[in-house]
């Protein structure tokens, strides 16, 4: 039997080996408890992933690991010693880095011009620019430091990040859904960057939704639900649906995809040579785009962030205008000249990529956000009479806790603002609040970006629903995972230019991978 000293002297001894320790870590932001009591330890030279549903307390966590928020109650142990992490600055001083899942770089900026403004002292561009070369050799993360990363692919902003990260000589890294925004060639590239770190003793914190990754890439992982450790694995000894099981509590529904039996369906949503020239001098000009959309049909847009996807669903959804009223046509009629409200009013629905400030406004109640949204479109929510506007609150309340009902929107209270939902939560009441019309076109911009696996799970399955209805659905994605399980038919966005669409039962994710690498789009080649 071990005695007391001895295994007070043990515990000690494990400290020590420990890159990074956490004990009873707290967050409170009022009443809200964001972290629980969390124990978290990081070995030298491991990839830990971080897991849970969004809203289980990831994001607080890491921010208090970088500085960015400070704890409530419980320590920090930095290689064996209580730690007070003040700053992002002081967190780098000790050793922590971190690559956030949206960038934080300048587009009017080159590459060694962002790099140097986030290190210390008085370096010079030139040696900065040397440096930041060798790196990107060294870990096999090529990029030119003299390039405008206005210019840059989304996949090359990442590897700026990271060499921006690894310049500052980080012992830990905390990597924010790295993938998410990657061709599945460029993920290959950074599990050998990763690879390399470990062997060189750094540790890496993972948090990722893609499990199967999780599975190949960590040694360890902790989860955490509702603000908790609730346990940890080794991931390799797990399936993704164990894993996923951990996360939520429960089992997760797979998705039921039938497929679409309607090849010569009626077409509802049609592209004829959709030109749009570029609003800015970072967006992308759409070139002869032509697809075709029909009737209880998903089509999946593919596609590297950055090439042309935000600009198609502006198109589409009539945010932008076309040159002539052909150029897209929805249930028969010409709407190329029509904007977005006569587009709804008229059976379509469009859920944008950006939840606040594009989706909803964030000091803005649900309800509010749902006449927002419907006002133009549903009558029951919006009467005109006697030249005002007369809102029906108890009707468009009832709306409200209709689709809260039905896709499981979890929240503090009947009706908060919308600020106050976790980003999969706010994404799952966005959805519902397009379903609920049961529009017969729906355009949808990255369905379950940053979504845990429950929450995708459901939006995946409400969309397929719709479809198999009757409707036309277009997804743009960055989700391969995501554009297999929904697509009848899958296309792939590269500067512009869309490919021809292919049966998503035919083609292959090394096919799809090269389309979104921009090889086998051709400047004259239009899709059908």
């Amino acid at each position: 039997m071990t005695s007391d000293k001895t295994a007070a002297t043990s515990s000690v001894s494990q400290m020590d080996s420990v890159m990074l320790g956490v004990k009873g870590l707290t967050k409170r932001f009022g009443e809200v408890v964001a972290n629980d009591d969390v124990d978290l330890n990081i070995m030298p030279g491991e990839i830990h992933a971080l897991l849970g549903e969004n809203g289980a307390g990831k994001s607080t966590l890491v921010k208090m690991l970088y500085g960015s928020l400070q704890p409530t109650a419980g320590e920090i142990i930095w290689k064996g010693k209580p730690v007070r992490i003040a700053s992002p600055y002081e967190a780098r001083q000790l050793g922590i880095g971190i690559v956030f899942q949206h960038f934080s770089l300048f587009d009017a900026l080159s590459v060694a011009d962002n790099i140097a403004l986030s290190l210390a002292g008085d370096e010079n561009i030139k040696s900065i620019a040397e440096k930041a070369l060798e790196f990107s050799g060294r870990y096999g993360l090529p990029l030119n430091p003299r390039s405008m990363v206005g210019d840059l692919s989304v996949g090359e902003r990442q590897r700026v990040e990271i060499v921006r990260c690894l310049l500052q000589n980080p012992e830990l890294v905390i990597l924010d859904e790295p993938t998410s925004v990657l061709t599945p060639q460029e993920a290959e590239r950074l599990f050998e960057t990763l690879e390399i770190l470990k062997g060189e003793g750094r540790s890496v914190l993972f948090i990722s939704h893609r499990l199967e990754e999780v599975r190949r890439l960590c040694d360890k992982a902790t989860i955490l639900r509702n603000a908790k450790v609730v346990g940890e694995c080794l991931p390799r000894e797990e399936t993704a649906a164990s894993i996923a099981r951990m996360m939520v509590g429960s089992e997760i529904s797979h998705v039921r995809k039938q497929t679409s039996d309607k090849p010569e369906s009626q077409p509802l949503l049609e592209l004829n040579d959709v030109n749009l020239q570029a609003a800015t001098p970072f967006s992308v000009t759409l070139k002869d785009i032509n697809l075709t959309v029909g009737a209880g049909e998903i089509v999946g847009i593919a596609g590297v962030a950055g090439n042309g996807q935000s600009e198609l669903f502006e198109a589409v959804s009539g945010e932008r205008l076309q040159g002539h009223a052909g150029a897209i046509r929805m249930r028969g009629m010409d709407v190329g000249r029509k904007g977005i409200n006569w587009r709804r009013k008229h059976g379509a629905a469009f859920i944008p990529e950006e939840r606040l400030g594009h989706g909803a406004i964030s000091e803005f109640h649900l309800s509010e956000n749902m006449l927002l949204a419907r006002h133009q479109s549903d009558k029951v929510a919006f009467q005109w009479g006697h030249g005002l506007g007369i809102i029906w609150q108890d009707l468009v309340r009832k709306a409200t806790d209709r689709v809260c009902e039905m896709m499981d929107v979890r929240k503090p209270g009947r009706n908060p603002v919308a600020a106050s939902l976790s980003g999969g939560n706010l994404q799952k009441f966005l959805v519902g609040r397009e379903l609920d019309r049961q529009p017969s076109v729906l355009v949808i911009n990255q369905p379950s970006w940053g979504v845990d696996a429950g929450a995708a799970s459901r939006i995946r399955q409400a969309i397929i629903d719709l479809a198999r209805s009757g409707s036309a659905v277009l997804v743009i994605s960055q989700d391969l995972d995501e554009i297999f399980e929904l697509s009848d038919r899958i296309a792939v966005m590269y500067d512009g230019r869309l490919s021809s669409p292919l049966s998503a039962a035919e083609v292959g994710r090394e096919e799809v991978g090269l389309l979104m690498a921009g090889i086998g789009i051709s400047e004259d080649r239009h899709a059908a």
